[in-house]
């Protein structure tokens, strides 16, 4: 409750701008013999200062019981200073920033409470992040802490890049052939502040999703898929999450197609070569093991055809899908309960010639191989994998389906997938029969950073 006791006191409000607000104040005036309720109501838009609840008459006591500020503009701000005003002297009630929609409101006791334009409390327990700043486009960008009051917490969740999957071959001798690799998945990470322990401006950087490698030209191997970038936050690096691996180009020969390597919180995913795709940093004592990857590790490359957590990581990149000298169907791209999934491999093709199929990208939010984007039919007219699924500030995105392949002669091979937003790894291109090319390898997803100052 506010008293205003002399005709010589009032409530005044000083706004910043013109974006409207409208206003009401609930008070009783008493006197030795009567008791009698009233309010005030009215508009504002303008920069300027209006009084909002007028001086009692003579022996009067005028006593405010509630007060509600509302910003009723569509989008602008409005910066306010209330005062109680004694004989011309001001004196500060309460000052802050009612953004598009937001209410400030007083009980009876004279508590102020800020809501937002939904009616939520905006306070800590209660109403969440006071400010949300979200960087996806690739590239450098700043964050800059918010004015609007005073932060006490900052908390930085990142993604890296997904690698680009690999070319697939192009050939039609009676040798292995091989699809080109997924990339490997980027990498999660997530750390919070001291609000006064980061400047008023900070460095932010989101990494880009790797290039699918281009299918081989007739007679010719795939190329490689690129690395996927990392992501940082802080003008001297405070957190990075590593982009994935590039899948390895798809051979003329019986040779080893190896998956990119997933990114980790401490470095990018390696790009498969004859041999898995290492995985991003921190290792452990020993390089990881097909068993999955803990930590902010990412997971290594497939070789083969990977099973139940094989290649699938925790915070790191699930590896991007492969295949063996002898191609096996399935090579599936692992998954990351947190980071994106791995990108899965472009189907080959055997000595006889026969068809093998490829495999469908990694998953994010599980740690089971395959679930991303499926993989391409197979056969005289092959399709493309399909696209993973985008992540969002809670899970990174599914890794690209591998393309399909086809035994057929002068047949194309079909492409891969691309890796959803949120570091999904792109899928790996299909064999093509001579002259027909091999697919292109599918482009991994972008990476993405998002700041939350409470």
């Amino acid at each position: 409750m506010i008293i205003l006791k002399a005709t010589t006191e009032s409530l005044t409000l000083t706004t910043s701008s013109t974006a409207d607000l409208d206003f009401s104040a609930s008070f009783a005036d008493i006197t030795t013999t009567t008791f009698a309720p009233s309010s005030q109501e009215g508009k504002i838009n303008t920069a300027t200062t209006t009084t909002i609840c007028a001086a009692p008459a003579s022996s009067t006591q005028r006593q405010l019981k509630g007060l509600v500020i509302v910003n009723t503009h569509a989008s602008s701000s409005n910066s306010l200073i209330l005062y109680k005003t004694i004989s011309g002297t001001d004196y500060e009630l309460w000052a802050g920033t009612l953004a598009s929609g937001e209410s400030l409101v007083m009980d009876s006791e004279g508590v102020f409470y800020l809501y937002s334009s939904g009616g939520v409390p905006k306070t800590a327990t209660q109403g969440g992040p006071n400010d949300v700043q979200v960087f996806t486009s690739a590239g450098s960008a700043t964050w800059t802490k918010p004015t609007t009051f005073t932060p006490q917490s900052v908390t930085v969740v990142m993604f890296g890049g997904g690698g680009g999957g690999g070319g697939g071959a192009s050939l039609a001798t009676a040798v292995v052939a091989k699809g080109g690799g997924g990339g490997g998945g980027g990498a999660y990470n997530i750390k919070t502040f001291r609000a006064s322990d980061l400047s008023s401006t900070e460095a932010v950087n989101v990494g880009s999703g790797g290039n699918g490698g281009s299918g081989g030209t007739a007679g010719a191997a795939g190329s490689d898929g690129s690395q996927g970038g990392s992501s940082t936050f802080g003008t001297t690096v405070r957190i990075t999450a590593g982009g994935g691996g590039g899948g390895r180009g798809g051979a003329i020969s019986a040779a080893i197609t190896g998956g990119g390597g997933g990114g980790g919180t401490g470095g990018v995913g390696g790009t498969g070569t004859i041999t898995a795709g290492t995985a991003g940093l921190p290792y452990y004592s020993a390089a990881p093991t097909s068993a999955g990857s803990s930590g902010g590790t990412g997971a290594i490359g497939c070789v083969a055809v990977p099973t139940g957590t094989q290649n699938s990581a925790e915070f790191g990149g699930g590896g991007g899908g492969g295949s063996s000298t002898t191609p096996a169907a399935g090579g599936l791209g692992g998954s990351s309960l947190y980071g994106g999934g791995g990108g899965g491999a472009g189907g080959s093709h055997s000595a006889t010639p026969a068809v093998i199929a490829g495999g469908a990208g990694g998953n994010s939010g599980v740690l089971t191989v395959g679930g991303g984007g499926a993989v391409g039919s197979d056969g005289a007219s092959p399709t493309a994998g399909s696209n993973g699924s985008n992540g969002d500030s809670g899970r990174g995105g599914k890794g690209g389906g591998g393309g399909g392949t086809t035994v057929t002669a002068s047949t194309a091979g079909a492409n891969g997938g691309n890796g959803g937003t949120h570091g999904g790894g792109g899928g790996g291109g299909g064999c093509g029969m001579n002259p027909g090319v091999g697919g292109n390898g599918g482009n991994g997803g972008g990476g993405a950073v998002y700041v939350f100052t409470y």
